[in-house]
């Protein structure tokens, strides 16, 4: 049977026909949807961990054990989750162990592009990368084979593109792989120095055989059209190359990008008249033919920005320049992203606004915040580094010739749990003045609505301890701690002033769920008067795209209203209110 799917479905499918029994993961655009599509299948057991650190941790665990497992996250996740990965190169697997990492080339999602694939050859084990949903599944099955044969842990590299396209998959059934025995060895899972010594060889080794085997692994491919010109690429690059000339060049397509094909990239490149190298990002491949010795071409044509398209390439390659299709009007005004109607952040936000704060920031929706109109959040960096940065901020004050406004640190719920509980513990150890503001919509917001440690609920919507952030963050040591609705504006504001002239750390829960979950209610609209509407555009500085101005009249979607009330608040002379009341009379 065939079926269309995404590549993040098809990756699912094929953990379950390779025989995968645990998946742990942390929601990260392009990756979140892999884990998502795994949970359908009853015989895969499926969770969020708090990060990607503990994710890899669990995975390496359940192959440790015996079983199949797999671990998926995005680009800037396997940051979070490289130490144990280096030390699980060393291990090695009983049960096959597969890390599914989605790059982000234009940064659709992200706050940087990074190239995974240098992981692959600092960690020492093989990395696989798919070029359509229908290798996202074999892909998948042959690194659990890669990964029992060798003893690696082996890495799947996918970017936005292939995530999130669709084309035809073979649906197989499940593989039948018995369950490894489990048998202490310390030798082989205790990394103490004397240990790793003598496993550091055995690593080499294995990439030495791995690398041997590469020059025979079906996924890297030598496709002869014409031999004008040779084009070595793999992952999305392939697919622009090929619709860019078609039987037009010859292509060497790597499936395999580490360890590569050494003789086989040789034995291509003397074979054509021209051999350029197309890649995403870094010139991974670039600097190993060039270490090789081959004649390439590569980033002297190509970019390191971005993704590429059909037409870059074909520019690249001939030097011929060729527009790309008009796709919609030029004309189009821009959109830029903002926080959906309604969305409690928008408040929270206000009452820092209007207290002039100085705003360390975090990866959420909220980050929205640093945009006009509300400007309002002035650094961003990582997954928990907002309570790490305030609290530096807060130290580094004594010794400025100048002082700097007063500091809050600005993290979601979910993101609290992955990396800014320690952050924070820190920050009361070290006697700091800090104050942290939890922005708690009860959801991971950001990557579509997925649960965490302090909503209640599995991956399965199963009900389980909920983490009280309240009572967590009195754990940390911290004694001033207030649950706050942001939509009570006066008294967000005032919690924030007692907060931050506090001489110890401080914590503001800002609790009020995020409009888009089930339950929450949206049935109500807002309406201005304007017989008492003054134009004091006090209900644009919220930044609600339901609110529309033009010229001196502002107006309110109804289209786009959920009724929250939080621009009623603004409004100094009562013109704004529900609609059915404004209405009546």
């Amino acid at each position: 049977m065939k079926k269309l799917m995404l590549g993040n479905e098809a990756i699912a499918r094929g953990a379950h026909e390779a025989n995968c029994n645990v998946i742990s993961a942390y929601p990260g655009t392009p990756s979140t949807e892999i884990t998502q599509y795994a949970c359908a299948y009853d015989e895969i057991y499926c969770e969020w961990a708090p990060n990607e650190k503990v994710a890899m941790e669990t995975a390496v665990g359940a192959s440790v054990a015996g079983a199949r497992a797999m671990c998926v996250m995005k680009h800037v996740g396997l940051n979070v989750a490289a130490d144990p990965l280096f030390t699980a190169s060393y291990t090695g697997v009983n049960g096959g162990l597969v890390i599914c990492v989605a790059d982000d080339p234009g940064m659709h999602s992200s706050q940087n592009e990074q190239d995974s694939r240098h992981y692959a050859k600092s960690s020492k084990v093989p990395m696989l990368e798919p070029s359509n949903s229908e290798e996202c599944k074999n892909f998948v099955i042959l690194a659990f084979e890669l990964s029992e044969r060798f003893d690696t842990p082996v890495l799947i590299r996918l970017s936005t593109r292939i995530s999130h396209s669709r084309s035809v998959v073979l649906i197989d059934k499940p593989v039948n792989v018995p369950k490894k025995k489990y048998t202490a060895d310390y030798w082989k899972y205790v990394m103490m120095p004397a240990m790793a010594r003598k496993r550091h060889p055995i690593i080499e080794n294995r990439m030495n055989e791995a690398a041997l085997y590469a020059e025979t692994i079906p996924v890297n491919r030598i496709e002869y059209g014409s031999k004008q010109f040779g084009l070595i690429c793999g992952g999305a690059a392939y697919n622009y190359a090929r619709e860019a000339f078609g039987d037009g060049a010859s292509y060497l397509k790597l499936g395999m990008v580490h360890p590569l094909a050494d003789g086989l990239i040789k034995e291509f490149a003397k074979s054509v008249s021209q051999c350029f190298v197309i890649e995403e990002l870094d010139p991974f491949v670039e600097d190993r033919c060039r270490a090789l010795g081959v004649n390439i071409i590569g980033k002297e044509r190509f970019t390191m920005l971005g993704e590429y398209t059909p037409e870059l390439i074909y520019g690249a390659v001939t030097g011929e320049k060729i527009d790309p299709p008009a796709y919609a009007p030029a004309t189009l005004p821009g959109r830029p992203p903002v926080m959906c109607a309604g969305c409690p952040h928008r408040a929270a936000f206000t009452a820092i606004k209007q207290l002039n704060l100085n705003v360390c920031g975090d990866i959420g929706c909220y980050t929205l915040a640093a945009t006009p109109v509300l400007s309002s959040l002035h650094t961003c960096l990582c997954m928990g580094a907002s309570v790490g940065m305030a609290h530096g901020m807060e130290k580094a004050s004594a010794y400025l010739s100048e002082p700097i406004p007063k500091t809050v640190a600005v993290i979601g719920d979910s993101t609290f749990v992955h990396s800014g509980i320690t952050g924070l513990i820190n920050a009361v150890y070290n006697k700091s003045a800090a104050t942290v503001v939890i922005l708690d919509n009860l959801t991971t917001g950001m990557t579509g609505h997925q649960d965490h440690p302090s909503t209640g609920r599995t991956i399965r919507g199963e009900q389980t301890v909920q983490i009280d952030l309240e009572a967590l963050c009195k754990a940390c040591g911290v004694t001033m701690v207030r649950t706050i609705d942001p939509f009570d504006l006066d008294a967000m504001k005032k919690a924030l002033s007692e907060a931050v002239n506090s001489s110890e750390v401080s914590v503001i829960i800002s609790k009020r769920p995020c409009v888009l979950l089930k339950g929450v209610d949206v049935s109500g609209k807002n309406i201005i008067d304007k017989d008492k509407c003054r134009s004091c555009m006090q209900c644009m500085k919220i930044g609600c795209p339901a609110i529309n101005r033009r010229g001196k009249e502002v107006s309110i979607d109804d289209a786009l209203c959920v009724g929250c009330s939080f621009c009623e608040k603004m409004c100094k002379f009562e013109a704004i209110g529900p609609k059915r009341r404004l209405s009546d009379g």
